[in-house]
């Protein structure tokens, strides 16, 4: 029976351990701590996404069938190559008759000239003759016009991102056909909740991006720009350009995953920030941290706590000093006017 000697072992060692008062004994508790530095730029971090700085859905002008579609998902094309084409039989059927009115219309225009020179027609005749020839060539140049837009050429050199119709399907104006877009982007999107706006409209603001296939490389980068409304309450589009990035060295694709980091001003002037660990929130309430006083002892201090910034730092909109030493670990363990020894 080894109950008894354990409980009054531990009985004594309590009753050695506390102040004859009830209150603990004072112990020189070893703490981690730091110095509270200026706020002066908050450090906030959103999941953003690479978005292709070109794209464009393709469509033809006028309905037709598709004779022709040479591209297929994901290959890569350059600036004028053929993307898609309608059967031109009609539209060249057009282009011949008007074709034909055109030149005769040319001809009698320049016969009535020639007949005007020696006054053997009339000025009202040789207007309207002139006005035939124009209405003839703009209906030309018209059916030349709905020719070419039988084919659908790349604007730029870029990837298909994908095709929405097949080969010999009859297709409608306007109906989209496919999606080109540019392999290399220098383009990121992420969305901003509501209370970040303000931090964009400053011109202080300033942000980086980290991709997740080029860990340790942050590249800087500027707005681009930013939509005022959010139509599902989910926050603000957010679009920023990367600056002096090496697209050569850095093959950044749309659809690439990043973190986007914005450093912006704080609003409180004389604020500080401090690791989260710093804070003392016990359970009877209040929010406080332990700032280390001369003789090595520690003082309890009511704080207000501003933003989140960072992965593990708080705003103390007052209560702490810059330059003033706070504990940051074993904050739970102490008590007011505690002797301390700071481990270096």
């Amino acid at each position: 029976m080894r109950l008894f000697p354990v409980l009054l072992l531990l009985s004594v060692s309590a009753g050695c351990g506390r102040r004859p008062d009830g209150a603990a004994v004072s112990a020189v508790r070893p703490v981690k701590v730091t110095e509270a530095s200026g706020a002066a730029f908050l450090r906030k971090d959103f999941a953003g996404m690479a978005t292709p700085d070109d794209a464009v859905t393709l469509a033809f002008k006028l309905s037709g069938q598709v004779s022709e579609l040479p591209v297929a998902q994901g290959m890569q094309v350059l600036r004028g190559d053929l993307l898609a084409e309608l059967d031109p039989r009609d539209v060249e059927l057009q282009v011949s008759a008007t074709r034909s009115a055109f030149e005769e219309a040319r001809s009698q225009q320049q016969r009535m000239e020639r007949l005007l020179a020696h006054e053997a027609v009339s000025r009202q005749d040789a207007e309207a003759a002139r006005t035939r020839f124009a209405q003839a060539r703009a209906a030309y140049n018209n059916a030349l016009d709905l020719l070419n837009d039988t084919k659908l050429k790349a604007p730029f050199a870029g990837v298909i991102e994908a095709t929405y119709v097949d080969n010999y399907e009859r297709v409608q104006a306007g109906q989209a056909i496919l999606r080109l877009v540019a392999p290399r982007t220098t383009t990121v999107k992420f969305t901003m909740p509501e209370r970040g706006l303000a931090s964009l409209a400053d011109s202080s603001t300033r942000f980086e991006v980290e991709f997740d296939n080029f860990r340790g490389m942050r590249f800087p980068a500027r707005l681009k720009d930013y939509a005022r409304t959010s139509s599902d309450a989910s926050g603000f589009p957010v679009s920023l350009t990367l600056g002096g990035t090496d697209t050569l060295r850095y093959d950044i694709s749309p659809g690439m995953s990043c973190t986007v980091t914005m450093f912006s001003a704080d609003p409180v002037p004389d604020a500080v920030s401090l690791p989260l660990s710093a804070i003392y929130a016990p359970t009877e309430g209040g929010t406080y941290v332990w700032v280390v006083t001369a003789g090595d002892r520690v003082e309890r201090r009511t704080v207000v706590l501003g933003e989140l910034f960072g992965s593990d730092r708080v705003v103390i909109d007052s209560g702490v000093a810059p330059g003033e030493t706070v504990v940051t670990a074993g904050v739970y363990r102490l008590h007011s006017g505690d002797e301390v020894r700071i481990l270096r």
